[in-house]
Formats: structure tokens, C-alpha cells, sequence
């Protein structure tokens, strides 16, 4: 006869064994569910790992990427901007500087007008020769490369804008206010006119008889 010791403690053991063998990882086992009410990380039942902090973090960039790069547009057109005052402002002292330098010059080649006139009468009556006449030949060409130049001659067209009329005459010989007579050339510097040409202008006239000579008129005197 057996005894009932025996027989509470094999089903003491069986009804364990059924009890923890569903959730033991012996072959043929099933995975153990989780307890009601117990979080597991997804890690941990093979899920793919969520972050709600990277959720949160992504959310927040979009518009500190978009104040950056308003701030980098910003800047990038100051610096635009910068660049274009700098060099407008070099081109401004370029020019006042070249202003300054050719005022100067004028004003230095204003004050040899005098020498020039003498010069000019001199090589008119022949005395300009020899060592005088190389010097005054150099001093005209140094001016003419700083910008000096010399006008009226016999046979312009008057203009009132740069010569100065001091006689008139009347004559069929020419089409219109004409320069027959030079009695001092004019000069000027680069665009600007230092003194104008002092002249005799003819004027046509229809009823005068015209000369055999036509127009021909003397120089500087």
C-alpha cells in the first residue's frame, strides 16, 4: 500500500512543474507574458527603440536651423553691402586725389603762361636759337605731357567759350565768325581752360568784295 506522503509530495511537484513550465525557456516552452500593469522596454520583447527626447529635440531645431539661417542671410548682406560703401568710398578718394594732382598742375603751369607768351614771340621773331631755344623747347614739351595744351589758330571757327574776340572785321572771303588774327594763344589743362585765345574775328559779308588773299591773317604777335 502506498503511502500518502509519497503521494502529496508528487503532486506538490507536478502541479509546480505545471505551474512555472509554460514560462520556462525549455524547448518547446512559451515566452513568459508580461505582468499586467509592469512596462518592459521595447528592447526587451525585440520592438525597435523609441525617444520621446529625440522627438522633442528634432521638433525644436526646424526653427532654431531657421533663425540661423535668417541670421546668416542678414549678415552676408551687411557684408555685401559693406563692400560695395568700401569700394565706393576708394573711387571717391581716387578722384579727389586726381582732382588735387591735376589742380595743382594747372595751377604750376597757369603761373609759366607768361614764360610761354614770351617764348612764343621770341621763336615768331627769330631770336629763339641756340641754348635758348633747346631749354624753351624742353620746358614746352614737359608741359605738354603734364596735360598743357595751346589753341587758337588762324581760320577756327570763333567760339565764344575760348576765345576772346578784341577786333572784328567783315568779309565775303569766309562763311561765318572766323579767327583771322591771333594776338595771343590760349591754353588749357586737361579739360579746363586756363585763358582763352585773344583774337580778331571776321564776320562774312555778303556785299563786300572779296580779296584776292582770301582769309590769311597774322599770327601771335
Amino acid at each position: 500500500m502506498q503511502d500518502p506522503t509519497d503521494v502529496r509530495e508528487d503532486v506538490s511537484v507536478e502541479d509546480h512543474q505545471e505551474e512555472f513550465g509554460a514560462g520556462s525557456d525549455a524547448p518547446g516552452g512559451n515566452p513568459v507574458a508580461p505582468a499586467e500593469g509592469v512596462d518592459v522596454p521595447d528592447a526587451a520583447v525585440g520592438g525597435t527603440p523609441t525617444s520621446a527626447e529625440g522627438e522633442v529635440d528634432t521638433a525644436t531645431s526646424d526653427p532654431e536651423l531657421t533663425r540661423l539661417r535668417t541670421d546668416l542671410e542678414e549678415r552676408t548682406e551687411d557684408l555685401k553691402r559693406l563692400s560695395a560703401e568700401y569700394a565706393n568710398y576708394r573711387r571717391r578718394v581716387e578722384r579727389d586725389r586726381e582732382a588735387t594732382v591735376s589742380g595743382a598742375k594747372a595751377q604750376v603751369a597757369g603761373e609759366l603762361l607768361t614764360v610761354l607768351d614770351d617764348v612764343e614771340r621770341a621763336r615768331q621773331h627769330g631770336d629763339l636759337t641756340g641754348a635758348f631755344k633747346v631749354v624753351a623747347d624742353r620746358l614746352s614739351e614737359t608741359l605738354n605731357r603734364a596735360g598743357l595744351a595751346g589753341f587758337g589758330e588762324v581760320g577756327d571757327a570763333f567760339d565764344p567759350s575760348v576765345h576772346e574776340a578784341v577786333a572784328s572785321a567783315s568779309s565775303a572771303d569766309v562763311a561765318g565768325p572766323t579767327v583771322t588774327t591771333v594776338m595771343r594763344r590760349g591754353y588749357r589743362f586737361g579739360e579746363k581752360v586756363l585763358r582763352p585765345a585773344m583774337v580778331e574775328v571776321t564776320d562774312h559779308d555778303p556785299d563786300a568784295v572779296p580779296t584776292e588773299s582770301g582769309t590769311g591773317g597774322s599770327g601771335a604777335a
